[in-house]
């Protein structure tokens, strides 16, 4: 059983059926809900939160989201055997995709379902009379920082996409739903206690530090320099995390909810759990001696990112390569398929097993140290752009940055993020925000077209469904 929160079957327990035999998309709102004269027994506010915390752990993340965030990028490559095109992994990593992809289907299909969730569980809190304000207040914070979770990653990958309570086919702007995020995580931050102030029970749940960490985030996608450094130093200043010591414990067990982290996906339990579904699985080592079915495999190109830097800590915190012995002492046969495997997606207790136990780092302090240095680099602030980005760097042995001017300093931030968030799931979506993906792909090998790759198709099965809804351009 697991600690912190419990996967809610698709929150309709007798009538789980009639959940999953809808095609829509969009309107997931109402196959989400479930009255109590329908269930047959009284749902408590809490099990609604944690259902859409459980969405989280669904295969989707194990598999197409590593395709739209990792392998489509320069970081990795679709890894497996040759033959193995991954349903769709080989057209993301060729940058070879269409609006059909699976992968794209899938996430978009996850995260409007979990926005439906999120809304429902905040609406029934709100009506169930319950006496308790602050326990209240905080199942709402909660609920509207992972419906705010949602909606970000919808809004980076596809610009306009519909706000599910306003209308299914029409795509708001993305200035709109922007504003709606960040309306949702400033209530979320007057509402949630600080990490420290939940019980070690409840230890994985959206804090007010988590709430500032993604809406810091969101200021610095929408280039809001001011807002976004201060947001981020508020998490810095706090007082609730600081940086792990030694960077390559961070992805292991001892490290889950550690100091440095702000928000995880919840995995690990007394006994191996539901977790994660395959998430180490199909990044594990594949062939002789392997565990896994060897996808999303760090690239040449970013191995030479690290040794051109000289970061051998990060690197091999983030690799593995064929013919090592791990941390663990698990011997990595020569002769696996590909010659390098994400270890940040390693688990030591059950490397193959497809009930993962391993928690997946969202919002960690690093990020928000680098992104108050990028914020205060384009404000004109270069001590304490320097004094945040060096803060990263001195944890891995790396010699302070001592770039001169705006543009200098910019590049090393950005290089930054690559060396320091790898695998993470962040790259992509850096290079489109910051405008390098056309190059950074081409230097990989890839063909970016300008005009079309900044921005995500539109599943093909969803314009089926709602014909007006206007595709991206390109597709």
């Amino acid at each position: 059983m697991k600690r912190n929160y419990k996967v809610i079957t698709c929150l309709m327990l007798g009538v789980a059926l009639l959940a999953g035999c809808s095609e829509d998309f969009l309107d997931v709102d109402a196959r989400e809900n479930i009255a109590e004269e329908d269930s047959g027994e009284t749902q408590t506010p809490e099990a609604f939160v944690n259902g859409t915390y459980g969405l989280l752990t669904e295969w989707d993340y194990a598999f197409s989201y590593l395709g739209i965030t990792e392998i489509i990028s320069d970081n990795a490559d679709k890894g497996s055997s040759p033959s193995d095109t991954g349903s769709d992994k080989l057209q993301l990593d060729n940058l070879e995709f269409t609006s059909s992809a699976g992968s794209f289907g899938a996430m978009w299909t996850n995260w409007y379902k979990s926005i439906g969730r999120a809304t429902y569980a905040i609406e029934y809190t709100e009506n169930y009379g319950l006496t308790d304000e602050g326990y209240k207040n905080r199942l709402i914070g909660e609920a509207k920082f992972l419906r705010a979770l949602n909606y970000f990653w919808l809004v980076r990958g596809w610009g306009d996409v519909p706000l599910q309570h306003i209308n299914l086919e029409e795509r708001a702007p993305k200035a709109d739903v922007y504003a709606y995020i960040e309306e949702d995580l400033l209530d979320a931050i007057t509402k949630l206690p600080a990490k420290s102030q939940y019980a070690p029970t409840d230890l994985g749940r959206a804090t007010k530090g988590a709430a500032q960490a993604l809406l810091s985030k969101v200021y610095l996608y929408e280039q809001k320099w001011q807002q976004a450094y201060d947001m981020a130093q508020t998490v810095i200043n706090s007082g609730e995390y600081s940086l792990e010591q030694d960077y390559a414990v961070l992805w292991r067990a001892s490290s889950e909810n550690g100091s440095e982290s702000i928000f995880e996906v919840q995995a690990r339990g007394e006994n191996i759990a539901h977790g994660v579904q395959q998430y180490s699985q199909t990044q594990g080592a594949r062939g002789t001696s392997g565990w896994g079915w060897g996808f999303n495999t760090p690239s040449q190109n970013l191995l030479d990112a690290f040794n051109v830097e000289g970061d051998a800590i990060r690197r091999d915190a983030t690799i593995i390569f064929a013919g090592e012995t791990l941390w663990d002492g698990r011997e990595v046969s020569p002769s696996v398929e590909n010659p390098m495997y994400n270890e940040k997606a390693y688990s030591s207790a059950n490397a193959g097993d497809s009930d993962g136990d391993k928690n997946i780092r969202i919002l960690r302090l690093a990020e928000i140290y680098l992104i108050a240095a990028e914020a205060a680099n384009e404000l004109g602030n270069t001590s304490a752009a320097l004094a945040n980005l060096n803060t990263v760097r001195e944890r891995v042995n790396l010699a302070d940055a001592t770039a001169a001017n705006q543009t200098d300093l910019r590049q090393a931030i950005w290089k930054e993020r690559r060396l320091e968030l790898a695998f993470e799931h962040d790259r992509w979506f850096d290079l489109i925000r910051t405008g390098q993906a056309a190059s950074a792909m081409a230097a990989a090998g890839k063909n970016f077209i300008v005009g079309t790759h900044e921005l995500f198709p539109i599943p093909y099965n969803q314009l089926i469904q709602t014909p007006a809804m206007q595709q991206n351009p390109g597709y």
